[in-house]
């Protein structure tokens, strides 16, 4: 079964897909994005498919291992989520053709069911309480917000309290049988998310997510030492991201999310 064409589909505001197409017309799919940079990562897919059309579309670990090993320049986060897509694409393929879900094909079913969390937009504490009460009312028993717009590498009290006010207003909102999770976005500096999670502790916060810059994950340690809060690193932060099945390799402990 040999690789025969593709196609990649661009959706607003910010995503890519990717289908790969084989001569026995079998289709699979896949979504290789850095987020905010589809047609970078676009382009990056198309320079991978002059080495893959034509190829064995079940040699899906050869692949890999040409693809992100294969070049002098190795890795970063436009190379490895084109190869990434692929590589769903290829499991996908492989899951098709034999008939059978791809979860059987990479070691099988781990659970039944998985808890899920709600987005909650808005900038204002009450416009944050007043969406996170309609997740609330979907049956979600956990929400995640961002805290805040980036802050001074050394920001104002002021400026923590409005963090501070933002996730209080959450959690007074959903009570305490309702997770909260935030997620920074990479907006707080190092110094300032030892200064800011303690305050948050009182808050319960389910776990925060990528407190520091991508390109600061050295400094993980020293925030996860100054508080109680579960930290995660986040996808932007994470060294080498790769596809699915390799980063659950590396992470077997279900997401708390």
């Amino acid at each position: 079964m040999k690789i025969v064409g593709y196609e990649l589909f661009p959706v607003a505001p910010r995503w890519l897909f990717l289908r790969l197409d084989t001569d026995e017309g079998v289709s699979g799919w896949g979504e290789p994005i850095v987020e905010g940079r589809a047609a970078t990562t676009a382009r990056a897919v198309e320079e991978s498919m002059d080495y893959l059309v034509g190829r064995d579309a079940t040699r899906i670990e050869d692949h890999w291992q040409v693809l992100s090993k294969g070049g002098f320049y190795r890795g970063g986060p436009v190379i490895n989520s084109a190869v990434s897509g692929i590589d769903q694409a290829l499991w996908d393929i492989a899951g098709r053709a034999l008939g059978v879900p791809v979860h059987q094909l990479l070691g099988g079913a781990v659970r039944d069911r998985a808890r899920v969390y709600g987005w909650v937009h808005g900038s204002e504490p009450a416009e944050l309480a007043d969406a996170a009460r309609a997740q609330v009312e979907k049956g979600l028993t956990a929400v995640k917000m961002t805290p805040s717009e980036l802050l001074a590498p050394l920001d104002t009290p002021a400026a923590m309290q409005h963090v501070i006010d933002r996730v209080t207003a959450v959690r007074d909102a959903v009570g305490p049988h309702v997770d909260v999770a935030i997620d920074c976005h990479g907006r707080f500096s190092t110094a300032m998310s030892r200064r800011l999670l303690p305050l948050l502790e009182p808050l319960q916060p389910l776990f925060v997510e990528e407190p520091v810059l991508p390109e600061h994950t050295r400094d993980l340690g020293a925030v996860a030492a100054a508080t109680t809060i579960p930290v995660a690193p986040g996808n932007a932060s994470t060294p080498g991201g790769t596809s699915a099945r390799r980063s659950r390799r590396a992470s077997p402990s279900p997401s708390p999310t």
